[in-house]
C-alpha cells in the first residue's frame, strides 16, 4: 500500500534528522579529575612552597601532558573545574605559586588557575 506524498516527506525528514543527530559527537569530556590529579601530583610540594624557585621537571612534564590531553573546550572546562576543586580542597596550596606554575613550565593555558575562575567561560 502506497503512502501519501506528505507522509513520505515527513518520514524522509525524520530519517534525515536522525542521521544528523547520529553524526554529531556527544559533548563528553575525555579528561577526568583523576587524570588531572595524576598529571599534577609532582607539583604539590612545590605548590605548597616546599621546593625552590622553579617547579620540578616532573611537574612541568605533567603540566604539558595535561595541556596536551585537554584538546577540546569540554576537556579544558573539565580540567579547569578539577583544578578549581583541587585549589579549594587543599588550603595548603599557595595561590600565587599555583597560578604561576604553567608559565614557569612554558605552558600557556587559556585561564588562570584560581578558586574563583569561571570554568564555564573557558574556551
Amino acid at each position: 500500500m502506497a503512502r501519501p506524498a506528505g507522509k513520505q516527506q515527513q518520514v524522509a525528514v525524520l530519517v534525515a534528522a536522525a542521521a544528523l543527530l547520529l553524526m554529531v559527537p556527544a559533548v563528553v569530556s575525555a579528561v577526568t579529575c583523576g587524570q588531572v590529579a595524576g598529571y599534577l601530583s609532582p607539583c604539590m610540594s612545590y605548590a605548597m612552597g616546599g621546593q625552590g624557585t622553579a617547579p620540578p621537571e616532573a611537574c612541568c612534564s605533567g603540566v604539558r601532558s595535561l595541556n596536551s590531553a585537554a584538546r577540546t573546550t569540554g576537556d579544558r572546562q573539565a580540567a579547569c573545574k578539577c583544578l578549581k576543586q583541587i585549589t579549594i580542597s587543599m588550603p595548603a596550596l599557595k595561590p600565587g605559586i599555583v597560578a604561576g606554575i604553567p608559565g614557569k613550565c612554558g605552558v600557556d593555558i587559556p585561564y588562570p588557575i584560581t578558586s574563583s575562575t569561571d570554568c564555564t567561560k573557558v574556551q
